[in-house]
């Protein structure tokens, strides 16, 4: 090779280096500035969060906005509430995927207890979307009193079958903790394994989720629909690997056809009984709340709990969503939520459309 030719090589390469450092040294600020607005939004609005909270956003490739207000950080350890049957039901989806077992099973194949007392028809997709028609017992702060005398998920679930029919399996949506701990204790039957085990041995350990759990700390039952403790960091590496199409670094957590049986709406042209105001107007999939659909699938996913957090995957513009916090809800919040999406969504183009 000459020295001109040489020369040249050298030059363009440090040229290419150069534009490449500017690219990278440049990405960030564009990113900052890009979420300005939603940094703005959550500051003005922090007292009414509760003051402690954290906000995270990601691409399938990476998370690119993460915020802490007050004493919440990414890794604070909190509960989730409702947001644990999104867990739940992903977990549902691996015994699917396995062919252990089938959504449209009946629950009594597996708990003989249902047949006994009449409820032969109930299927395991019932449970995951409030379909069952077993009608709940008491304020949903006394059931969760109730539920602390129960030392298993079998004891519980037993006193499930136990309960009158309001209505026809698949006839209406009714929002209680029910189907979603009737399909966990079927899970412990098909593995012979404790729920809160198994969903960290299957799902939690799989997606690095090591502060995530289950167990209770008085040694009651574990509540599959409502009582995880989490991390902001750790739920979203589940909201990722659902943006993913099921993939976590490389490995399928769930397949592809799990991933579209979670965003499809079983509740179209069903009674919406009981729904929190917070999702009043919206459809259900399995274990989430439909905020936007197209088809009769989902291309808005969330499930938001009582304590504040609120997780969401926009399947259209490519992000995954996450509020998480551990004061109480209030229902007026909801409006905010949405508002702070809306100006997320200005930074992803719908690729749906």
């Amino acid at each position: 090779m000459s020295a001109t030719m040489s020369y040249k090589t050298t030059s363009n390469c440090l040229k290419a280096s150069t534009v490449a450092l500017l690219m990278l040294f440049f990405q960030p600020l564009v990113a900052q500035k890009n979420f300005n607005g939603l940094t703005q939004q959550l500051t003005e609005q922090q007292k009414n969060f509760g003051n402690d909270f954290a906000v995270l956003l990601a691409t399938p490739d990476t998370i690119v906005y993460q915020k802490e207000f007050g004493a919440m950080k990414v890794k604070t350890v909190a509960p989730i509430a409702s947001a644990s049957k999104w867990l739940t039901a992903a977990l549902v989806l691996q015994f699917v995927d396995e062919g252990k077992l089938s959504l449209d099973d009946k629950v009594a194949k597996y708990l003989p207890v249902f047949e006994k007392y009449g409820k032969n028809y109930i299927t395991i997709r019932h449970c995951l979307s409030h379909l069952t028609g077993i009608k709940s017992e008491g304020s949903i702060l006394e059931r969760l009193r109730e539920r602390r005398k129960y030392n298993t998920l079998d004891e519980e679930v037993a006193a499930f079958a136990a309960h009158e029919i309001k209505t026809n399996p698949g006839t209406a949506f009714e929002y209680n903790e029910i189907g979603l701990n009737i399909a966990a204790r079927v899970l412990e039957v098909v593995s012979k394994k404790r729920f809160d085990m198994l969903i960290k041995q299957k799902l939690f350990n799989p997606l690095g989720m090591r502060q995530t759990t289950f167990t209770t700390t008085d040694g009651s039952a574990p509540n599959p629909s409502g009582g995880a403790r989490s991390t902001a960091m750790d739920y979203m590496a589940f909201l990722k690997m659902l943006l993913n199409n099921g993939k976590h670094n490389g490995q399928q957590i769930l397949s592809e056809a799990s991933i579209a049986e979670l965003r499809k709406i079983q509740t179209a042209n069903l009674p919406m009984n009981d729904a929190p105001k917070a999702a009043a107007g919206f459809q259900y999939a399995l274990g989430a709340w439909v905020l936007e659909s197209n088809g009769g699938m989902a291309t808005v996913l969330a499930s938001p709990g009582l304590f504040g957090t609120w997780p969401a995957v926009d399947f259209c513009r490519k992000y995954a969503f996450l509020f998480f916090t551990k004061d109480l809800l209030g229902e007026q919040k909801r409006g905010v939520y949405e508002d702070l999406k809306k100006l997320t969504d200005t930074n992803f183009p719908n690729g749906c459309k």
